[in-house]
């Protein structure tokens, strides 16, 4: 579902992304993992179309990311790091936005904002301007909104940060019931090992850039000769703090700009 082949992504002189290659296959559950600045988003952007690469080839669902950008861009939902809710409408507006520009069937389109706003804990506030939610609201509603069209492959770049234990385990159990009933490929970045260990399938290790290991948690585990992902993790990556990934781009604007050129 999934083909990265030699993908590198160069800012002048810098780095962000160099040489990497991976699969993904259909209904795959698969995590990418790494400090700040490893080159998560950056690779996620590329894959939606939002940065072009310096060299490689990306495959998302049988087209072409750099000749066929239209079609990419209709197999794909995503749910960014950063915010990107439009705070000057209400939940429910923010949602059918959303349908619209995914062509959700017109007869899907509330039954789908409903259950998903339930299942975020939103449907009371479906009214509410967006203006005046808490932070891990906001975070909430936007996951709902990544969900809302049930693409053919689904990217969650920290899709959990802020969120409470129980919202994110019943996010989980969503998304593995989304990949398990519909087939649907999530390719997923988060900070929260524990997520990787207990949803993904396949685990990818970046750091500067460079892809270090992909195989699953024991796999990881068994080539670092550790007792758990966090240590194969840390073996991997050391224990430096990072800075923040480099991208100039803003995210949700980015992509409407995008859609908006079809």
């Amino acid at each position: 579902m999934i083909e990265v082949e030699h993908l590198t992504k160069h800012y002048g002189k810098v780095k962000a992304v160099e040489d990497i290659s991976f699969n993904v296959a259909e209904g795959e559950l698969f995590a990418l993992l790494g400090p700040n600045g490893a080159g998560k988003s950056t690779t996620i952007k590329m894959l939606t179309t939002l940065l072009k690469p310096t060299s490689g080839k990306l495959i998302l669902n049988g087209h072409d990311v750099a000749k066929d950008p239209d079609s990419v861009r209709s197999s794909f939902g995503i749910v960014f790091q950063d915010p990107s809710l439009d705070t000057d409408l209400t939940a429910a507006e923010n949602m059918k936005l959303h349908a619209v520009m995914y062509n959700v069937a017109k007869g899907e389109v509330n039954p789908r904002i409903e259950e998903l706003l339930r299942l975020v804990g939103l449907w009371d506030r479906r009214n509410s301007m967006v203006k005046t939610f808490s932070g891990g609201m906001k975070r909430r509603l936007e996951i709902a909104r990544g969900l809302l069209h049930h693409p053919k492959v689904l990217f969650l770049d920290e899709p959990t940060l802020g969120l409470d234990t129980q919202t994110r385990n019943l996010l989980w159990q969503y998304i593995d019931s989304l990949s398990r009933e519909k087939n649907m490929t999530i390719l997923f970045t988060t900070h929260y090992l524990e997520e990787a260990e207990t949803n993904a399938n396949r685990i990818a290790i970046i750091d500067h850039g460079k892809l270090l290991r992909i195989g699953s948690s024991a796999e990881l585990t068994a080539e670092t000769k550790t007792t758990s992902l966090e240590e194969a993790y840390l073996a991997l990556t050391g224990r430096t703090i990072r800075d923040e990934e480099v991208d100039p781009h803003e995210s949700w604007r980015a992509i409407r700009r995008a859609r908006n050129m079809r």
